[in-house]
């Protein structure tokens, strides 16, 4: 019996989304991380940087499992089509990108704050499915994945986790701060 690498990376990232929530509202980690970044955005791309390098781990190790047929894992098939990650990780895009032009999760109530989050990390994992495929999208050839042409794909992965770091870690250093006047 195989199961869908879909189903599977739906149950991890269903387990990463809410061991990341639990330890942000019920450990001091969360105490200390809202210390630390105390500004709601870069908590918000924090969690997607996070689910976003993990997710891209989690897709590239089912794949090497699924192709050298490790485990009981194989390809999602539709009517004998096989259905890549990047059309699940354009999904979580689309959704998480309605979710927030909706502007949901933008209160200050728990139920709010708890959405905040869960839109960041549906966006986190649905970049890194979308952009793990990105050779294909270029050559539109399902081969591309471990080829040669797959470097882009690893490029795009490394630039857009770049700007997600920056804009967590980097955007408070690039505030100008008021010196106080002598």
């Amino acid at each position: 019996m195989h199961l869908a690498g879909s189903w599977i990376l739906l149950i991890f990232v269903a387990l990463m989304a809410a061991v990341a929530l639990v330890l942000l509202h019920l450990t001091q980690a969360g105490d200390i991380l809202h210390q630390r970044i105390p500004d709601r955005p870069h908590r918000r791309l924090l969690l997607a940087s996070i689910s976003f390098f993990i997710t891209f781990l989690a897709a590239r190790l089912l794949v090497y499992s699924i192709t050298h047929h490790v485990g009981p894992f194989g390809y999602v098939l539709v009517g004998g089509r096989h259905i890549h990650h990047l059309v699940w990780g354009i999904l979580l895009l689309l959704l998480s990108g309605y979710a927030t032009l909706a502007e949901a999760g933008t209160g200050a109530t728990p139920g709010s704050i708890f959405v905040s989050r869960l839109l960041s990390i549906a966006y986190g994992v649905g970049a890194a499915l979308t952009l793990d495929e990105f050779a294909i999208w270029l050559t539109l050839d399902p081969n591309a994945y471990w080829s040669a042409q797959d470097r882009e794909s690893i490029d795009a992965i490394i630039l857009f986790g770049a700007l997600l770091a920056i804009g967590t870690w980097g955007a408070p250093l690039l505030r100008s701060k008021k010196l106080p006047s002598a």
